[in-house]
């Protein structure tokens, strides 16, 4: 590019879908509106729960808690400002905002997979060395594997963002993504990207690959322990307690795994697909994870059961049954 042509960026354009229709903004609007809703609302009974029951206060629930501030901060850092470009035409984002959201989307994504990795470790000491499990696993324990997670993602993430911020941009500044990430940035970059995108890409195998083996190790020796129990019922019983997690597990790092694997492996996506895969193992597992939390842990649902129990609105309608039935 001459010289003469150059023009700084001063503000990035959240693109989004690329392909989609104009027709079609409200609809997608509404739905990421929905989900940001249910993310919110989910996270946030499981919150309030922690809070009020103490029989909750214990290890297994404090990395619980750790990961559903993770899925609503990287929800909030995400979904705002694509859901103002759909709904009110607003795509824009100041060149700062934009690497500030890119610190954010990383780092939330990255402490997302340690705290996960912390999961499994609960999992592989209750399964694996369960008559230990009370002095390995304990509150101090967790609580500092949990701040190692943040402050780990915190310091890689960091070293990324400062090295793509003083890139020269100066040319096309539409970020075709839902939000800024490393990728969609540099990309705009009137610069060979080489040098920053290689570095980047080492650092995203290590913030996924370093927990998912972890995981996978974690799991497989959990998967020996219970084909050593004798009985079925043993057997179904062991499982039952990693099965929450191995879901949550599972949501996170299969689509993420896929999506980096695709073009190895001959498989290409349009811009759009791409996109829709990348929102959706972004957003699914925030949203479903509450549901996961309160439908397959026992505790939970017991709480939950005895507030629906003690509500207002279920105690009139017995009332009205019982009236009901005495007029009769």
């Amino acid at each position: 590019m001459p010289e003469g042509n150059l023009t700084t960026v001063k503000n990035f354009v959240i693109l989004g879908f690329p392909g989609l229709h104009p027709n079609y903004y409200g609809l997608v609007s509404a739905v990421m509106l929905f989900v940001y809703l249910c993310i919110l609302l989910g996270n946030g009974i499981f919150l309030t729960l922690f809070l009020r029951e103490k029989r909750l206060r214990r290890p297994m629930y404090y990395i619980i808690i750790n990961l559903a501030a993770c899925d609503v901060l990287f929800s909030t850092t995400t979904l705002p400002k694509i859901i103002a470009r759909y709904w009110f035409n607003d795509g824009s984002i100041s060149f700062l905002g934009c690497f500030v959201q890119m610190y954010f989307v990383h780092y939330f994504g990255s402490a997302n997979a340690f705290i996960l990795a912390v999961m499994a470790f609960d999992r592989y000491v209750a399964v694996c060395n369960p008559l230990r499990y009370v002095n390995i696993v304990k509150d101090s324990t967790v609580m500092i594997l949990c701040t190692a997670s943040w402050l780990m993602a915190e310091s890689c993430v960091l070293m990324m963002v400062i090295r793509a911020y003083p890139l020269p941009y100066c040319g096309d500044n539409t970020i075709v993504q839902c939000y800024c990430d490393h990728v969609s940035i540099t990309k705009l970059a009137c610069t060979d990207r080489t040098p920053y995108g290689f570095p980047a890409f080492v650092f995203a195998m290590f913030m996924l690959l370093g927990p998912l083996a972890f995981i996978l190790y974690s799991y497989f020796s959990i998967m020996m322990a219970v084909f050593r129990i004798s009985t079925a019922q043993g057997r179904m019983k062991t499982l039952s307690t990693c099965s929450s997690q191995l879901i949550i597990i599972t949501l996170f790092f299969l689509p993420r795994c896929f999506n980096y694997l695709a073009p190895y492996i001959g498989i290409i996506f349009s811009a759009d697909t791409q996109i829709l895969i990348i929102m959706l193992y972004s957003l699914l597992p925030p949203m479903i994870n509450p549901l996961i939390y309160c439908l397959r842990t026992k505790e939970v649902k017991e709480i939950l059961a005895k507030i629906l129990t003690k509500s207002a609105f279920l105690q009139s309608m017995k009332e009205k049954v019982q009236v009901s039935a005495v007029s009769k």
